[in-house]
């Protein structure tokens, strides 16, 4: 089981993901955005973030600029995004070694990436 931080503004997106990682053994700690978020991580230490990219206040790319470059937090990330740029976005955020995934997504999809990176964090 894995505590992982949800970063989204729609909370019908929240539902879905908490549900899915729910059924997968995971516990979500959930955040509207990005100022929330690094509150969330300040109290509670998370194994893995997913975050939406265009949120209120601190958006996605700020949220993962504070993560890895202010607290030096090596927590795996997993970016959710319905933006049409979505080549330029994966560039952006190449460097921080985020996967991307578009919306409307495939929750099983997420699911199978999350154990992928949380396996791959476990062995290093």
């Amino acid at each position: 089981m894995a505590v992982i931080l949800i970063a989204e503004d729609e909370l019908h997106i929240v539902r879905v993901l908490s549900l899915w990682l729910h059924r997968h053994g995971h516990r979500i700690v959930e955040a509207r955005n990005g100022v929330e978020a690094l509150q969330r991580l300040d109290e509670e230490p998370v194994e893995l973030v997913i975050s939406d990219v265009n949120m209120p206040g601190m958006d996605g790319l700020a949220l993962v600029k504070a993560i890895r470059e202010d607290r030096g937090l090596k927590v795996p990330v997993l970016m959710l995004s319905a933006r049409c740029d979505q080549m330029q976005l994966s560039k952006q955020i190449r460097s921080y070694g985020i996967q991307l995934f578009p919306k409307p997504f495939v929750p099983s999809q997420i699911v199978e990436e999350i154990d992928r990176l949380l396996q791959a964090a476990a062995a290093s």
